[in-house]
């Protein structure tokens, strides 16, 4: 982390810790993590989960409220992470008939997890 910012590192630190969370909460649901901050063409996806037969696909915020984390994420965002998402399908058996879902993942100030699931109206 060489050349970051105090303030970048510490939001740095603070996306991993909830990320972490979110995996937990995930766990908690019986998904297991196959991927974290997957990195493709269009773009990064910071948690891919398998579990019931279904790839998820999570974006995590993290927010002092639950409503900030939500409103900070915005259709674009959602454009790269499908554009991303497409790209880790193409290497699944199925392809891009494989199950999936978006799922957003908000986590508060106090930490605590809500995951929104097929929170982008797609999957």
């Amino acid at each position: 982390m060489a050349g970051r910012s105090a303030k970048g590192a510490s939001a740095y630190h603070a996306g991993a810790a909830a990320e972490d969370s979110a995996a937990r909460a995930y766990a908690a649901k019986g998904y297991a993590v196959a991927e974290r901050r997957w990195r493709g063409q269009g773009g990064e996806i910071d948690l891919i989960l398998r579990g019931e037969g279904l790839v998820v696909f999570a974006e995590v915020k993290q927010s002092a409220s639950f409503e900030a984390a939500a409103a900070s994420l915005g259709a674009a965002q959602m454009g790269r992470i499908m554009t991303a998402a497409a790209e880790f399908l193409d290497g699944e058996p199925a392809g891009s008939l494989t199950e999936c879902r978006f799922d957003a993942v908000l986590v508060d100030g106090t930490g605590a997890v809500q995951i929104l699931e097929n929170a982008f109206g797609h999957g």
